[in-house]
């Protein structure tokens, strides 16, 4: 059977999921022990440690909207130092209050990721903040807030700054056409889920 992703690319054109990810009993998003995952418009809970999940309706549309709640954050950071030939690009490590963080599947395991933290490429005249806010909810649903400075990473394409985060409000059935499913996740299982290399540095950082 053909699964398609109720949200079509940016050309318009309807993403194929070739392995989809299978969605977790209802149970679990309410267990810290284990792990939770949601398809696109997939069934979940009304809300979890408090805070809602429903459909973030009045999202910004624009650079300038993004750029305007990146601007809220009251914590320091290191200047940013870009790798040659590396792209600059953003990401955020989101924490639940119930001590599980949250991660992405990207649709057909793009640049050989099966899970991984929300990122995405800096754009012309946008902040880290700014792009690690707007990747989250592009690719998770979730509206964030950034809590600190968590590491800059050399990947195979990219030099990434990553930030902690909580999650406001949003939700995770509403996730992009780039990610296939949305996991929460015991910290003690991030390495069984988070397997491309790129991401052990910080699969190792946040099991300390």
């Amino acid at each position: 059977m053909t699964v398609i992703h109720p949200k079509k690319n940016d050309s318009g054109v309807p993403v194929v999921l070739a392995c989809p990810t299978p969605a977790t009993p209802m149970a679990h998003w309410l267990d810290p022990g284990q792990v939770a995952t949601v398809i696109p418009q997939g069934a979940l809970p009304a809300a979890l440690n408090g805070i809602s999940f429903g459909v973030w309706k009045d999202a910004p549309r624009d650079d300038a909207g993004w750029a305007a709640l990146a601007g809220r954050e009251g914590f320091e950071e290191p200047d940013f130092v870009p790798a040659p030939d590396k792209r600059v690009a953003a990401g955020v490590v989101i924490l639940e209050e119930d001590g599980r963080l949250w991660v992405v599947h990207p649709s057909n395991a793009f640049g050989g990721y099966s899970a991984t933290f929300p990122k995405g490429t800096l754009d012309p005249g946008m902040s880290l903040r700014a792009t690690a806010i707007r990747e989250a909810h592009e690719e998770s649903g979730m509206r964030v807030a950034l809590t600190g400075f968590l590491a800059d990473l050399t990947r195979s394409r990219s030099r990434t700054r990553y930030y902690l985060g909580r999650r406001l409000g949003g939700c995770p059935s509403d996730m992009g056409w780039e990610s296939q499913a949305v996991s929460l996740v015991p910290r003690a299982l991030l390495a069984k889920l988070l397997v491309n290399p790129n991401d052990a540095p910080l699969v190792a950082m946040l099991g300390k």
